[in-house]
């Protein structure tokens, strides 16, 4: 029987210094579902995300993507390292764009650059991805010409078109202005209904109860509570998620 989960993570462990940043996380993500990781600043909520990719090398612990698995307590040889990122695609809290090249050519960098994919097709699949994201006209245009919510979705045309099986948002609207931060929403949304295997880092707590099957609540580098939004966001067991939940839902 295959595994219905496509990232596993076991026992996760992250120190900078003397500061323990996540101390033992452990969650798996089914194939085809969402994941939010809410929780207060310095919680370790981004450094969990960071970590299924390896922007942030955990110290130890396993982590599980698709048929990749990494102990980051061990040499790990850099083809499977290499294999390892090359599972998931980021997108950033601020863009993160080529600001000297076009909308097109911000997409198709990676696939060509890095995947040696064909120019022509690169090109034909970053003008779909980038329709599907409501950027169709735009391949020309330079970031600055744009806004940031329309900036944000290159972002995420950018990060479909390395092919990923994961998608990781690190808190993909918190640099925008609230006006803008509906269109990117709405986007993930969309994704969400595709059937793309996405995990979330945000502050939107209703946007995680429309659109999470599964939602981490971390609190001093460890997942406190886990489960449907429907119980954490909802019904939470913990007095701290719902002293967290009440300062956010309903600021003074």
């Amino acid at each position: 029987m295959s595994n219905p989960n496509l990232v596993t993570v076991e026992d996760v462990r992250k120190s900078f210094g003397t500061n323990e940043v996540l101390k033992g996380v452990s969650f798996t993500v089914p194939t085809g579902s969402v994941t939010t990781i809410i929780g207060p600043s310095g919680s370790g909520k981004t450094t969990v995300l960071r970590s299924l990719n390896a922007l942030e090398r955990p110290d130890s612990g396993v982590v599980t993507i698709g048929d990749v698995r990494v102990d980051f307590s061990t040499d790990i040889p850099e083809t499977e390292f290499y294999r390892y990122r090359a599972q998931s695609g980021m997108v950033f809290q601020g863009h993160n764009l080529f600001p000297h090249k076009t909308v097109l050519q911000n997409v198709i960098e990676g696939p060509v650059v890095v995947q040696r994919r064909k120019a022509d097709e690169a090109r034909a699949e970053a003008n779909e991805l980038l329709a599907s994201v409501g950027l169709d006209g735009k391949q020309d245009q330079y970031p600055y010409q744009l806004s940031g919510g329309q900036q944000q979705r290159v972002g995420i045309a950018r990060a479909l078109a390395l092919r990923p099986k994961l998608m990781l948002f690190d808190e993909p609207t918190s640099a925008l202005d609230p006006e803008l931060v509906g269109e990117v929403l709405a986007v993930i949304k969309d994704l969400a209904t595709q059937g793309r295997t996405m995990v979330i880092v945000t502050h939107e707590i209703r946007f995680a109860q429309q659109v999470a099957d599964q939602v981490l609540f971390t609190d001093d580098g460890v997942i406190l509570e886990s489960g449907p939004p429907s119980e954490v966001i909802a019904a939470p067991e913990h007095e701290r998620t719902r002293q967290f939940l009440r300062r956010i839902l309903d600021p003074i």
